[in-house]
């Protein structure tokens, strides 16, 4: 089921979260996307749930199928020649089999990596944490027994749905990070935090590498730069839904103007230089050969 190329990417994809240099991941939502990331220079190709879900007309938070999620999967996959890791929200499915049985069919697809989260639909009660640890651990097992490393980015939301204090929430991050690490989780995303000092305490006190979310649609402000954070420890940065509503806001705008006014000013600045919009266009759609 899982071929030696899924498995090497896998060993791959694990190796860069313990790298000197940190993980950057754009995160993409159809092939496309996914192909001009991977031509700029980026080493993984992580999805963004809401992307992909905002892309076929849906809100976020399972919303759409699994079927219709995995569909796009397999397009990346096919497509592009670095490692793919799926954001897979609270797992699709209701109980550890069902889960199970989704991330079954996800592996198939060809990805290397998962994202699981402990919230519902982002509802301010998370999961039971040792409930959680259940999940994760058979997450491992169904890996293991299929042959090869699927990389678990485990997310706890304390910080993104709790109205707990800041301390109380940085507490628990702490405490589910630790957790889930030793239940079977590769990397802890706690997501959103941007202040120096909260960072550098989460690398210090989980026993694991950390992704940190840079999204300016999520939270009160935006993490250090990149180089900062490599200094700080982190392991692995993501953007998240933030390209994706970009995208979508630069529709609007240009939507909006030549509505109300009738010219094409952001359209322009958009395209300009005309190089650069060649090149991109190019960039996302040039085939390549054939994965072996």
């Amino acid at each position: 089921m899982v071929s030696p190329l899924q498995k090497a990417k896998a060993e791959q994809f694990l190796k860069y979260h313990h790298d000197k240099d940190i993980l950057v991941l754009l995160n993409s939502w159809d092939i496309g996307s996914s192909k001009l990331i991977e031509a700029s220079g980026y080493k993984a190709i992580a999805t963004t749930s809401m992307g992909i879900a905002a892309s076929l007309g849906y809100p976020d938070c399972q919303i759409m199928q699994l079927s219709e999620m995995m569909e796009i999967i397999r397009g990346i996959v096919r497509a592009v020649q670095v490692p793919v890791t799926v954001d897979m929200e609270a797992g699709y499915g209701n109980s550890i089999d069902e889960i199970l049985d989704s991330v079954t069919k996800v592996i198939a697809t060809g990805i290397v990596g998962i994202n699981i989260e402990d919230s519902i639909d982002l509802s301010p009660d998370l999961i039971d944490a040792t409930e959680f640890c259940e999940r994760i651990s058979a997450i491992r097992a169904l890996s293991d027994s299929l042959g090869f490393h699927l990389v678990i980015n485990a997310r706890t939301d304390s910080f993104y749905t709790s109205s707990r204090t800041p301390q109380d929430k940085l507490s628990e991050s702490i405490k589910r990070g630790n957790m889930y690490r030793e239940a079977g989780a590769d990397c802890i995303f706690v997501q959103p935090v941007w202040e120096k000092e909260t960072i550098a305490t989460l690398v210090k006190e989980i026993d694991a590498p950390i992704n940190i979310l840079a999204n300016p649609g999520i939270g009160a402000g935006v993490p250090p730069s990149v180089a900062e954070l490599q200094d700080l420890g982190v392991a692995r940065l993501s953007l998240g839904s933030g390209l994706m509503k970009a995208t979508l806001t630069l529709i609007k705008k240009v939507a909006d103007e030549l509505l109300a006014k009738g010219t094409y000013n952001i359209l322009v600045d958009a395209l300009t230089p005309l190089s650069e919009t060649s090149l991109a266009y190019t960039m996302a759609t040039k085939m390549q050969s054939p994965q072996s």
